[in-house]
């Protein structure tokens, strides 16, 4: 413990830049709005007990619309200490809650709540963000030369990493090696033959060459056993990154768990080389800049309008100048006088011609690059005319203000998140003490870890009877506490996807087509005739049909459960009349196998279905024409 409380002390002192950290912030923050506009669309199906016709949460709607919110404040980085929290309740109430746990499980929910945990220590706010620029605004009259670059403490990089990618990984490698196929090379090919699981693109090229899927198998074997030792080595790193993010992105395009694939990839930003930053920083800001704005540098207003600008102005193309030194050593300026010029914001450009107003707002706009459409906006006739009105109203009634020893104070400490209480004021009155504490929380978490892996990836596997032992039976319950505690509020679970005991009989699917208007069979927009899942059925709809519905033996409560929130969702979606409406059970036989075979992908497409039952809606009550046992078919 000492040794590891020792590289705890050294990493807490070593500053980098933070720039991965916001990025992870952002693309964390997408990938909830994304899901939450997800559930709200599939809110019926997902909440409902009966789709449309029993609804047990009218306020489901609302929720998501306030989380919604909370997502988007993550995105652009305002009040990020109060959204973090609301985000990560959020996530705990809904999955634990609601039948997102229990038939709509997403893959990734675990992991969010995860990561979204660490975000709550983590320094999110330090870049691209609004609080960055509230902190700024605050003490409008420091240059904004004066704000240095911010850095942080490596552990924000490397915990999250470790704890989040490196445990899941080497817990999920040792679910793997259970898994025939897994061991036969073959994990990443067997489910991309598999209609229910498949993405639009057609993979077979890739599938079709045994040499390739068999090294992609091995590789990510290899890679998870040794990620959680070797990720934070120089040489490494890199190699580490290209092939994570191989592996995360394959998944989002080829599987349509495309959010499991994209929450897993985000948290490659943080393993983005430091340097790296700073080299893709010095690639695109501008070597000069080409738009030079001359403000009141005494004007509060003015000073505050500088620092939005050069807040927003990521290439860094616009230079800043104060109106009162530096008008005199620009000839262009030289015929204007004092006062005219301190009444409007004037700028020139490379070419040394001279805009003001409402027209220097404009070239900012266009010069900045990515706000260029708005600057073409800005100059259309009728908009021009209005905006020159605006600025004329704010510009000539503006109050100006002396500078005072008040306004010269150093800038306020940045806004007080956990991060900065724990990591910086903690960690700097006493740092050795600090470290113990954190080291002593890294163990726990990785016991917690360890916990679940023994519990779920040894025992369960190797089915060790606990029953007629007093001792074992003590230790069970203690670990299924655990457990309960870990996977409710840090999102510590077994990662065992699609391993054997889910492909192994894995042999028939199941489809719905119905008759229209004109009693004509039409395939359900739900499963096409291939056999896949179409869009937007992915994701947690994915899940409930391919892994609860649907599965090696059929349960036919289960099977009809979900055929009735299928048929009552998408019936009203496509204008059907349930109080009279006729669905077709459709299926056919696929293979899983644990051993390569040539193009198994449209073998499985091209296999014959056949009709083995029907389902009708009469007055919004639906009733079953099925067999007794769909798995001796």
């Amino acid at each position: 413990m000492y040794k590891l409380s020792s590289k705890v002390l050294s990493l807490l002192g070593k500053q980098v830049p933070c720039t991965g950290i916001g990025l992870f912030r952002i693309l964390y923050g997408l990938v909830t709005l994304q899901e939450i506009v997800f559930l709200y669309y599939f809110s019926h199906l997902i909440f409902d007990p009966i789709p449309y016709i029993d609804v047990e949460f009218p306020t489901i709607p609302l929720f998501l619309c306030l989380w919604g919110i909370i997502a988007s404040f993550i995105v652009v980085g305002y009040r990020y200490q109060s959204a973090v929290i609301c985000n990560y309740i959020f996530w705990i109430v809904f999955v634990n809650f609601t039948a997102m746990q229990r038939d709509f499980d997403g893959g990734f929910d675990l992991f969010m709540i995860s990561a979204g945990f660490f975000l709550l220590f983590m320094p999110g706010d330090r870049t691209f963000s609004l609080d960055n620029l509230r902190h700024k605004l605050s003490t409008p009259f420091t240059h904004y030369r004066s704000y240095s670059k911010q850095t942080v403490s490596v552990l924000a990089y490397y915990l999250p990493v470790a704890i989040c990618l490196g445990l899941l990984y080497f817990d999920s490698a040792i679910h793997k090696l259970f898994a025939e196929h897994w061991r036969n090379g073959l994990g990443a090919w067997l489910p991309s033959t598999q209609p229910y699981y498949v993405s639009a693109l057609d993979m077979s090229v890739f599938l079709n060459n045994e040499l390739l899927q068999k090294t992609i198998g091995y590789t990510i074997l290899v890679f998870q056993f040794t990620f959680i030792f070797l990720f934070a080595h120089r040489r490494l790193r890199v190699m580490y990154l290209l092939i994570g993010m191989g592996l995360h992105l394959g998944i989002t395009l080829s599987l349509n768990i495309y959010p499991f694939g994209m929450g897993m990839l985000i948290f490659y930003t943080l393993l983005m080389p430091f340097s790296g930053w700073r080299k893709l920083g010095a690639w695109i800001v501008a070597k000069q800049p080409i738009l030079t704005v001359f403000y009141d540098q005494q004007c509060p207003l003015c000073n505050r309008t500088v620092l939005t600008i050069n807040h927003f102005d990521i290439f860094k193309r616009i230079d800043f100048k104060s109106a009162q030194e530096y008008a005199g050593q620009y000839p262009a300026l030289a015929a204007i006088s004092q006062d005219t010029l301190l009444t409007d914001l004037y700028a020139l450009d490379s070419a040394n011609r001279l805009y003001s107003g409402v027209d220097t707002y404009r070239q900012i706009c266009l010069k900045m690059g990515y706000l260029l459409p708005i600057g073409i906006i800005l100059g259309l006739p009728g908009i021009y005319q209005y905006a020159v009105k605006k600025y004329r109203a704010v510009a000539d009634n503006r109050s100006r203000t002396v500078c005072s020893s008040e306004c010269l104070a150093p800038t306020k400490p940045q806004s007080d998140t956990w991060y900065h209480q724990l990591f910086e004021c903690a960690a700097h009155d006493k740092p050795k003490a600090f470290s113990r504490k954190l080291t002593k929380i890294i163990i726990a978490i990785f016991i917690l870890q360890l916990n679940s892996t023994i519990h779920y990836g040894l025992m369960y596997r190797f089915k060790v009877d606990v029953k007629h032992n007093a001792v074992a039976i003590t230790l069970t319950k203690g670990s299924n506490a655990l457990l309960t505690v870990s996977q409710t509020f840090m999102g510590i679970a077994p990662h065992a996807l699609y391993l054997h005991d889910h492909f192994a009989g894995y042999d028939h699917i199941v489809a719905i087509t119905y008759k229209d208007k004109n009693g004509n069979e039409q395939w359900l927009p739900f499963v096409n005739e291939q056999g896949r899942l179409l869009a937007p059925n992915w994701g947690r709809v994915h899940s409930m049909w391919a892994n609860i519905a649907v599965t090696p033996t059929i349960d036919n409560t289960r099977l009809q459960k979900f055929i009735m929130k299928v048929t009552a969702f998408w019936g009203q979606k496509i204008g059907l009349n349930l109080k009279n409406a006729e669905f077709i059970i459709k299926m056919k036989r696929i293979d899983a196998p644990t051993y390569w075979v040539y193009d198994q992908l449209h073998r499985n497409f091209s296999s014959p279905w056949s009709t083995i039952g029907t389902v009708k809606w009469t007055d919004n009550i639906i009733s079953y024409d099925l067999p007794n046992n769909i798995n001796s078919l």
